[in-house]
């Protein structure tokens, strides 16, 4: 096929490299398009492309290439090469000086490998089409840029960052270039003040990216006023002081805000209101003050809000969004006070909510059961009161639940939470919202913030430390995908169901602290994927279950303070279990373990105790000798008068 143009060999499993011998391959001589990505070559692979005068985008993504980048086989030769892509591999060692051969080159992607990059990109100055440069994921040099070189290319796009642990300071190109769209120095150890002269010197830009870049002061805005900047994130530095209210006549195009895990106080700038454009907010873990405003509301685009971990007191709007879009919110560890009220009644499409550790006090109102995406509810560590709406059982879509630390009472109702991991969805920005996701939430005893792609497999619920009464519902053992399930510190009662044994997935399971009685399901030793396990403080009975696979691992601690229960890891010995020619008498307590069953023994301790009552007050009454002896024996030892003429003419 002398014609070809285009050859696309991605994930075909070639392992090794492309036989030199194919003559097919020799004659590609018009092929302008090669893919392939993600096989498994090796560097000779480049003998073979070598041969191909007219390639000009050549994908090598993902295919396990190691070593040095391979120059001697041929890379260096393919002049008339635009597009490289060789990320994802196991590369190492500097630059080689040979690329600054490939002057036709336009996008060069390096990401992901260890190869040792100088932060001055000296090896490129002379690709002058250079218009995209990858080199995120690799390990930055810091070097003496040289002053009397200027770089020939002018930049449209450049990715250095998670590689500038060991660099100071900006990279000095940088003040050359002019025409940067996106540039992302992610982790880049830079130091002292917002770079306002990136922005005024590349009025293009549109995605600037300074997160963890130890940068601080106050954050002073350009004097500009034509920046396009849509994309802003200075998260995880050191700022201070207020957020600048002009923040909307300096960037009206602003997008994506992310200013998270700084120093910022004050009050949150009403200007934030007009921007319409605006689909993500994060001020997350900063020391914002005041209440949150109600013109949030006017934010017509907004999708994505992270307000957590500041100093916001004060009620809830009491319309939070009118525009429907709001799909994730997270307001926890703030002061946040009063009810609940109607403050997301408009925003149905929201499908995290997160309002944990505040001060909210009230009932749960029953319209969050109108919010048919939710998928997770977290309301713990408020005063929050009264029963779970029934409405909530409409939510399907539920996956995680956290209503612990608070004062709900009445029954757990029969969740029916979803059983299946869900992929994201969004109607946009995909991949931005998967990586901002995050929350906390306890399992294994050990509360842990859960991040970006990984919480589409988190399935739990929490309802510890309340005051719910009654039995576990059954039903709950339907829910075969949970992996945590904490019931603890409650006052719930009857057995533990049966049907628990149907948790495969299940890696957490606490039901201390309540007042639960029988005996432990003993097909719970078939959870094998179970790790933490608690059922101390009940009234259980019986034996524990067998020492098998996981329930070998769990300890005194699991099982204590169960009067009833015997059996390792506890000090009680359960009684032995007598052959069957034992006397009939013994067979109901052997069955037991030994102990006698509490409800018979309440029955005939009251029974016992009437009939004694019964038989004192009929000799008292029949014989007066010894009624005068027993009201002379109250009399001598309470000192109270009794009237002795009454009794003595009855």
């Amino acid at each position: 096929m002398t014609s070809l143009r285009t050859l696309i060999l991605q994930s075909c499993r070639i392992d090794g490299q492309i036989p030199t011998t194919q003559v097919g391959f020799f004659n590609l001589k018009n092929l302008e398009f090669l893919d392939l990505s993600s096989n498994t070559l090796s560097n000779n692979i480049l003998q073979t492309i070598r041969t191909m005068p007219s390639l000009k985008t050549l994908w090598l993504q993902n295919c396990s290439l190691n070593g040095q980048l391979p120059t001697t086989q041929g890379l260096c030769d393919l002049n008339h090469l635009q597009e490289l892509y060789m990320y994802d591999n196991d590369l190492i060692g500097f630059l080689p000086p040979c690329l600054a051969n490939m002057t036709s080159l336009q996008r060069l992607y390096l990401s992901s490998n260890h190869l040792k990059i100088p932060m001055s990109l000296s090896p490129l100055y002379n690709l002058s089409k250079l218009k995209s440069f990858y080199g995120s994921g690799n390990e930055i040099c810091a070097e003496e840029d040289d002053h009397n070189l200027t770089p020939k290319f002018q930049l449209e796009s450049l990715s250095l960052s998670n590689g500038g642990q060991n660099t100071r300071a900006f990279p000095k190109f940088l003040y050359h270039q002019f025409s940067l769209q996106s540039l992302d120095l992610t982790n880049f150890q830079i130091k002292g003040e917002f770079p306002n002269w990136l922005i005024e010197n590349n009025t293009y830009l549109k995605r600037l990216s300074l997160e963890n870049c130890s940068l601080s002061g106050p954050f002073l805005l350009p004097k500009s006023s034509h920046v396009n900047l849509s994309f802003l994130s200075i998260s995880m530095n050191h700022f201070q002081g207020q957020i600048p209210s002009e923040i909307r006549a300096h960037l009206p195009g602003l997008e994506v805000l992310l200013m998270s895990d700084n120093g910022f106080n004050g009050s949150i700038p009403s200007s934030l209101g007009n921007m319409s454009l605006m689909y993500e907010l994060d001020l997350s873990n900063n020391s914002l003050q005041g209440q949150i405003p109600g013109w949030i509301g006017n934010m017509s685009s907004l999708e994505f809000l992270d307000l957590s971990r500041n100093n916001l007191s004060g009620p809830l709007p009491p319309r939070f969004n009118t525009s429907s879009k709001l799909r994730v919110v997270y307001l926890s560890r703030n002061k946040l006070q009063g009810p609940i009220a109607m403050a997301f009644y408009d925003s149905s499409e929201i499908f995290a909510l997160d309002l944990s550790h505040n001060d909210l006090t009230g009932r749960i109102p029953e319209w969050i059961g109108r919010l048919s995406n939710l998928r997770f509810l977290l309301l713990s560590y408020n005063n929050l009161e009264g029963e779970i709406p029934i409405r909530l059982c409409r939510l399907d879509q539920l996956t995680v639940i956290d209503l612990s630390h608070n004062y709900l009472s009445g029954n757990i109702l029969s969740w029916m939470i979803s059983t299946h991991p869900f992929p994201f969805q969004y109607n946009s920005h995909d991949s931005m919202f998967s990586s901002q996701q995050s929350f906390e939430f306890t399992t294994k005893n050990v509360s842990l913030p859960y991040k970006g792609s990984i919480i589409q497999y988190l399935i739990g619920i929490d309802f510890s430390c309340n005051n719910f009464t009654g039995n576990i519902p059954p039903e709950i053992g339907n829910l075969s995908k949970i992996k945590a399930l904490n019931l603890s510190h409650n006052s719930l009662t009857g057995p533990i169901p049966p049907t628990f044994w149907n948790l495969k997935e299940i890696e957490s399971l606490d039901l201390s602290y309540n007042k639960l009685d029988g005996e432990i399901p003993p097909r719970l030793t078939e959870l094998f994927s179970l790790e933490v396990f608690s059922v101390a403080h009940n009234n259980l009975s019986g034996k524990t279950p067998a020492r098998v696979a996981q329930f070998a691992t769990f300890d005194e601690s699991c099982y204590k303070d169960n009067p009833f229960l015997c059996g390792e890891p506890l000090p009680k010995i359960c009684a032995a279990v007598m052959p069957p020619s034992s006397t009939p008498t013994s067979t109901n307590n052997e069955d037991h373990g030994g102990f006698m069953n509490m409800e018979v023994f309440y029955v005939t301790f009251w029974v016992a105790y009437i009939m004694v009552l019964l038989v004192i007050g009929a000799v008292l009454y029949i014989n007066p000798y010894w009624r005068r002896a027993w009201f002379h024996f109250i009399e001598k030892h309470t000192h109270v008068r009794v009237n002795y003429t009454f009794l003595s003419a009855r």
